[in-house]
């Protein structure tokens, strides 16, 4: 029996484990917090939990030593870490994150050891990749080419439970969301680049009709202009991805941008004790006027202002004690986020993940689109965690059983990676509509 370790218990690990465990794997889920990889254990006799910390390196390196395959849930800055306890074992890893720098550079020796490397084999980066390589590839195979690629993905709250003022919900930790606020966005236009700093992030927003679905605000998702690269789109003028949002979304961030608080560092000189004594020093305002009408006045807007409803609810102009264990905004705002905007146990969440393709062929020109809508199991898995792990349980289950056997740091770009990942996908319910109209 085939050995698996998954470093990190987290909100999106239940679906893998259960897989996996179903699948004839042996799983020990390693984590900070034993109880809750006992809890995705759920006491199978082919599952172990134990407790560890990331840093306990050496503890680390003995794990993955006594297991076939090891899968990094952990935060994407240790992914390394792990890799290279790999690297010292001789043993396969798979993760769900975006490849850095430095998990590319280890490549080359992934590669001398005959070592797979699978990376971005979750929901967004992962079944976005695959499912649009699964197109551009068909298009290919027909003799056309791609000249303009749009991919959006929106991991948001279902229809029925879009009920706060931010039009949001957050069924994981609130702070990568909050952090990924402050992203620089970049992505190639008509042949020519458009590039925008973080702070100006949400200016560049636009509105999109998703048909059969909703309209959501779309803006843009870090650096595109890769994906050129990545995909083989030598023919593509546009090259685009983004982020779907509930309509205000883009609007309010912008402000909370502009107010600095989503700041990571300890305000200077600050000695207030509430969270609106937070708000009057980053606005600098003074403590005895309107909060309100000062906010008002620092972003420019009118004092009815719907932004100005948004941050009152959240709890920004309140008498609330900040938490003590806490230093900086964005550590504040977590709190009130995970407090006030975290998905009721009775709620659903959502995945809409939407390609547009122009396709040229000699004779034609063709608009593909590809659509994904999920939504999460009341009592059970989100759509989240579902869309994010499953991917990359799939993968484990093809690396041990000898169907991905490409050496090296990879991506699921490439058709012997995706095909069968996607296949089993599908018969998991996890499916795409596509729809091809000549232009």
């Amino acid at each position: 029996m085939k050995k698996v370790l998954v470093l990190g218990a987290g909100l999106v690990a239940k679906p893998m484990v259960v897989y996996l465990l179903e699948h004839g794997f042996q799983v020990t889920v390693a984590s900070r917090t034993v109880s809750k990889a006992e809890a995705l254990i759920e006491g199978h006799e082919n599952g172990k939990a134990i407790p560890w910390t990331v840093d306990k390196e050496t503890e680390l390196s003995q794990m993955v030593a006594e297991h076939d395959l090891a899968v990094s849930l952990l935060p994407p800055t240790f992914h390394v870490m792990v890799a290279k306890a790999c690297l010292e074992n001789n043993k396969p890893m798979v993760t769900t994150s975006y490849v850095s720098d430095a998990m590319k550079s280890l490549d080359s020796e992934a590669k001398a050891k005959n070592l797979v490397f699978l990376n971005e084999v979750g929901l967004d980066p992962g079944i976005d990749h695959m499912s649009a390589m699964k197109v551009i590839h068909g298009v290919e195979a027909k003799g056309g080419k791609i000249v303009s690629f749009r991919s959006t993905t929106g991991a948001l709250q279902a229809f029925e439970a879009n009920n706060n003022p931010f039009g949001y919900k957050f069924s994981w930790a609130p702070k990568g969301v909050l952090q990924a606020s402050k992203n620089a966005s970049k992505w190639l236009e008509g042949g020519k680049i458009r590039e925008y700093p973080g702070e100006e992030l949400f200016e560049n927003y636009r509105m999109e009709v998703v048909p059969d679905i909703g309209t959501f605000e779309n803006y843009p998702n870090r650096d595109s202009v890769p994906y050129k690269e990545i995909y083989g789109l030598k023919d593509a003028q546009t090259v685009y991805r983004g982020t779907f949002r509930m309509t205000g979304w883009c609007e309010t961030m912008r402000n909370i941008v502009a107010m600095g608080w989503l700041g990571e560092e300890a305000l200077p000189g600050f000695s207030g004790k509430t969270f609106a004594d937070a708000t009057r020093h980053l606005i600098g305002a003074s403590a005895d006027g309107c909060i309100e009408e000062a906010t008002a006045k620092f972003l420019g807007l009118k004092p009815y202002a719907t932004v100005l409803k948004r941050f009152g609810w959240l709890g920004l102009f309140s008498d609330r004690e900040l938490p003590a264990d806490r230093d900086n905004p964005l550590d504040w705002m977590n709190v009130l986020s995970m407090e006030k905007m975290a998905l009721g146990k009775d709620e659903r969440d959502m995945i809409v993940m939407h390609h547009e393709f122009i396709a040229e062929y000699p004779d034609r020109k063709e608009l593909i689109t590809s659509t994904f809508l999920d939504f999460g199991i009341l009592g059970g898995d989100t759509s989240i965690a579902r869309t994010v792990s499953l991917p990359a349980a799939i993968a484990v289950r093809m690396v041990l059983e000898g169907k991905i056997t490409a050496p090296g740091v990879h991506i699921p770009v490439s058709p012997d990676i995706y095909n069968p990942i996607l296949d089993e996908l599908s018969n998991i319910g996890i499916n795409f509509k596509e729809v091809t109209t000549t232009l």
